[in-house]
Parts: structure tokens; sequence; C-alpha cells
């Protein structure tokens, strides 16, 4: 072959960065190294993948058409190297999920996974969605569990389980004493919610259809934590998943208000991109993923 698997690790390194020094670093070598690496490349081929921008490398036309197929060999050689050093079934992941998933749901995939799998690698990410679809779209993860809805002609959307969020407020707070909570209610409260950007608003904006605009939005936080702590200290009103607000209704800390009218459910997804290599690993996660949604 008239190219090395080191020069496609290289290639991809600077894809991610779009720095040579910071592609260099990632792969424990030298800046000239790799910038030898990447001339050799493109020489070889008589082909330019990059525009110089200053100290900024960008891919071009024909860097971006050739980059999924780069990023599918490394994988296909990541693969077949680990199962020749440990006869292993699934090699290195990398998830993404979003918070809510994240913190109440991945964990215990997680540990499930590393039980079928001892010797697996497995590294999460966890941020809101637009984070995790930037990220899959990038190859810098391999798969994504999110609570947005999206569209994009590059992404694999799997239905994964169903979810709903939940209006609701401190156990003192008035409208705990109601049996239903009108709009005119919703109008008038003062809400504290997840940022521009997350799954969580996505589907509460969806919710609220026809009701945003005389909505009192207080505060925006990026933690669902920290939305039940300023609830619990009669700061406002909120709206979550129902995975992250269980504990805390059976506690009695929050009270769930009663909003009839308004359509709360929601579908979570897997997300991976079209051209990524699916290697042992990520179907592994995929089938996990699935079969616990099956068991639901």
């Amino acid at each position: 072959m008239r190219y090395s698997l080191r020069q496609l690790e290289v290639f991809v390194a600077i894809a991610h960065q779009q720095n040579l020094t910071r592609a260099a670093d990632e792969l424990a070598m030298s800046q000239s190294a790799a910038s030898s690496s990447l001339k050799d490349l493109e020489s070889q081929f008589g082909l330019q993948l990059f525009d110089r921008i200053g100290k900024r490398l960008q891919l071009n036309e024909q860097g971006r058409l050739l980059r999924p197929q780069a990023e599918a060999l490394l994988a296909q050689a990541r693969d077949f190297e680990q199962n020749l050093l440990q006869h292993a079934e699934a090699g290195p992941l990398n998830v993404g999920a979003t918070l809510s998933i994240g913190n109440y749901l991945a964990v215990g995939l997680m540990a499930q996974y590393m039980e079928r799998y001892p010797n697996a690698s497995l590294r999460l990410d966890v941020a809101n969605t637009r984070h995790i679809v930037e990220r899959v779209l990038n190859y810098e993860l391999d798969v994504g569990l999110i609570e947005g809805e999206l569209n994009h002609p590059d992404l694999d959307m799997l239905p994964w389980r169903q979810d709903e969020l939940a209006v609701f407020c401190h156990p003192d707070d008035p409208l705990a004493e109601q049996q239903t909570v009108s709009d005119n209610d919703l109008r008038q409260a003062r809400w504290i919610l997840r940022e521009a950007g997350s799954g969580t608003r996505q589907a509460f904006d969806r919710a609220m259809s026809g009701l945003l605009p005389d909505l009192t939005i207080a505060i925006e936080l990026q933690h669902t934590e920290a939305i039940k702590r300023a609830v619990e200290a009669h700061l406002g009103i909120g709206c979550l998943s129902m995975i992250t607000l269980t504990d805390a209704f059976n506690r009695g800390s929050l009270k769930r208000l009663n909003v009839p009218g308004r359509d709360f459910s929601r579908q979570l997804y897997l997300i991976i991109h079209k051209q990524k290599y699916r290697s042992a690993g990520i179907n592994a996660w995929l089938h996990l993923c699935l079969q616990q949604s099956e068991s639901l």
C-alpha cells in the first residue's frame, strides 16, 4: 500500500484538532514528524487535504470526502488489534450521554457492559444534547445517548426508550395544593429551567407550545441537581425528566404538579455517525441498550 496507518492517524488527528501541534501531542509524536507524515501522504497521491489558514489547518472538500473512510479504516484496525492482543469481543468505546441520561441511566449500563466485557475500556462523556451531537459528528464519540429530537443527514437515530417530563414545585408552594394547574397558573409562575440546546429544554418548549412567550423564565441552569435545589429553595417551579425526579417525589422533597392538556412525553435516542465503522464494542453497546429498552 502507498500509505500507512500512521499517516491516516496523523490525518485524522489534524482533522479533529485543526492544529498540527495539538495533533502531534495527541499522538505523542514531534510536530516535525507529524508534519512530514501529512506531507508524505499528500505528495504520495498528489493531493491537498487541508487549507492552511494561519496556524489552523481546515479540511478542504477533498479532505472532508476522505475523512470518513480514514476514520473507518482506523477503527477497523484498532478492532483487529484488540482481537489479536486480547481475543476480546469488545474493544475501547467512547460513549456520550446527555446530562439526565449520563447521571441517572448510563452508569448502570456501563456496569452491565463491564460485567459482560471486563477487559474492555469504556469512557463516558456527559454534556447537553448539542455538544454530544457535535462530538458524534466529529467522530470524537462512538455512540451518543440523547434526549433531543433532530434530523441530521449524517446520523443514524435509533429509538431507545420512552421518557416523560414532569412539572414540579416545593411541597409548600400554593400550587402543590391544587388538583390541576391551569395555563394561567403557568403564566404566573417563576420558572427554573434547563438551558437552550438541551434535550429537556427542547421537550419543555414543545410541550408549552402557544404559551412560551407568556412564561417567566427566571433562571436557566445546566444541571438537573441545581434546578432541583433551586426549587427546594422556593425560587420557582421546574420541569425535568421523570428519570431525575422519582427519588425526590418518593422522599417528598418535591411535589409533582398535574398539568392537563399538555404532552410531556418524549423519545430517547441512540445516535451514531452513518459512516462510522461499527466495531464489536459499538455493536455490543447498542445491543445492550436496545435489550434493556425491550425489558422495560
